[in-house]
């Protein structure tokens, strides 16, 4: 079973629309989905609508939210401060993969392992798990 961890940005586009392609993420079965409450609360800060924030809460309930944590970073891993967290929730949480849009602060890791978790925007993880 697959356990993504969830960027903001994936939780901000999930909700911004009420037919956004990416909630097809909490409609895949043996998949478990997590974020942190730092994502949680980026996504929750740049929607503005009642109706898009009333689809966060209901996509948040339905995915478990891992505490934060002080994971060091493994040394390779070049990234901006703020993202940091993320990362290192990512690594706490156990994910196989961290789902993020966010092409300018990962973009170099797509398709790679950081920390043993697979990093890819969400369209090529649906994708490939819509193949099997």
């Amino acid at each position: 079973m697959d356990r993504l961890f969830l960027d903001a940005n994936v939780l901000f586009s999930a909700a911004y629309r009420e037919d956004a392609g990416l909630a097809e993420l909490w409609k895949l079965d043996d998949v478990q989905l997590t974020t942190s409450a730092y994502a949680f609360e980026e996504a929750r800060r740049n929607l503005s609508d009642d109706e898009q924030l009333e689809r966060l809460q209901a996509l948040v309930r339905r995915l478990s939210i891992v505490p934060e944590s002080g994971v060091e970073l493994p040394s390779n891993v070049k990234i901006q401060e703020k993202d940091q967290p993320i990362v290192q929730a990512a690594i706490a949480s156990k994910a196989s993969h961290l789902i993020t849009g966010d092409r300018r602060d990962f973009g170099r890791y797509f398709g790679k392992q950081v920390a043993g978790i697979w990093v890819m925007p969400p369209r090529q993880y649906l994708d490939t798990a819509l193949l099997h």
